[in-house]
């Protein structure tokens, strides 16, 4: 039988995030796991020295990027689901793929929840998804929501 301790659902707070988040929450109240949210500012290139050791220009703009998405993140996952799982919440800083399968190994995940983002083909073909970097990279399994994926349905 499988069994799920430890979910991580990886947020941007897009609609396509609040999805999969959906999703992660009903199979962590089936399983009875812990739930992982997780959201990764990737900074823009431009925010870094050319040595690429930290942020250029307005001090403190890490501190309030952390503040504003933690905010964000004790929001989530809902009234719904407050009272039902237990939550674990990190906002992380770096390449998103990369943060997400090493918060993955380090906390023993056994399944990560990501929403899919349609990008045009060119964008696609440049730069990859998260998502598929993610499922390529991770050593748990990979479950990717679609926006318009059905819905669960309660009886």
């Amino acid at each position: 039988m499988i069994k799920l301790k430890q979910i991580l659902v990886a947020t941007d707070f897009s609609d396509c995030s609040e999805h999969a988040l959906r999703y992660a929450c009903e199979f962590a109240e089936a399983f009875g796991a812990e739930l992982h949210l997780v959201y990764v500012n990737e900074p823009p290139a431009a925010a870094y020295s050319e040595f690429g050791v930290g942020f250029v220009g307005v001090e403190g703009i890490e501190d309030d990027i952390k503040r504003g998405a933690t905010a964000k993140l004790d929001a989530l996952p809902g009234r719904k689901w407050q009272d039902k799982l237990t939550v674990s919440r990190a906002v992380l800083f770096g390449t998103p793929f990369i943060e997400i399968v090493r918060y993955a190994r380090e906390n023993d995940i056994d399944l990560i929840v990501l929403g899919t983002h349609g990008r045009g083909a060119i964008a696609h073909m440049l730069m990859g998804s998260t998502a598929e970097k993610v499922v390529r990279k991770a050593s748990c399994p990979v479950m990717t929501v679609r926006p318009e994926a059905h819905e669960f349905v309660h009886p």
